[in-house]
């Protein structure tokens, strides 16, 4: 079974994606955190960069942002809704310069899930519940993707990122997952 887009959210148009190498089977799950400007929730700026759309020059902080071209599958903002850029079953550019159990190039065979946050902000339990069924039906279209097989950011490209930080709970998620 595939599943390329969530049926429960919204999707957004974005140009930052390309196909996975032929043949690649997703076997991870990555988690991230975002927020534009730093520490500030509930703007519209993520999802401007996600679709390509930013003004560099709306904030300060964004100058470092100018020609940048990054993506993620989807992004779950701190009351919940989920945005969904890019399907499954293609390579969203979330995760850089990476590497899991030896292997290179997280992107081609991971799926990239943002959350609305800090390293130092605890998440709010919406964002955990919809990161769980997010996190559920993606599982069960792919079945590669198990328990051990989901990440954050930091585990993939340590010293490079540290989201989704301390603040994310994994006992708790875990824990929910299971459920």
């Amino acid at each position: 079974m595939s599943l390329d887009w969530l049926s429960a959210a919204n999707r957004r148009p974005c140009t930052y994606y390309d196909d996975r190498p032929e043949q690649e089977t997703v076997s991870l799950l990555v988690i991230h955190n975002i927020s534009l400007p730093a520490g500030k929730f509930g703007t519209a700026y993520v999802d401007e960069l996600f679709c390509g759309t930013l003004e560099c020059d709306a904030h300060p902080s964004f100058c470092d942002l100018k020609g940048v071209e990054v993506s993620a599958h989807c992004f779950i903002r701190r009351d919940g809704q989920v945005l969904q850029y890019v399907p499954f079953n293609k390579r969203a550019w979330h995760a850089g310069v990476s590497s899991f159990e030896g292997r290179h190039r997280c992107n081609d065979f991971s799926i990239g899930i943002e959350l609305e946050g800090t390293d130092d902000t605890p998440y709010s339990e919406v964002q955990y519940q919809r990161l769980v069924a997010v996190t559920k039906e993606i599982m069960a279209a792919y079945p590669a993707i198990t328990r051990q097989r989901i990440v954050g950011h930091c585990d993939i490209a340590p010293g490079r990122k540290t989201d989704p930080g301390p603040a994310f709970q994994w006992s708790e998620f875990f824990h929910q997952l299971e459920q």
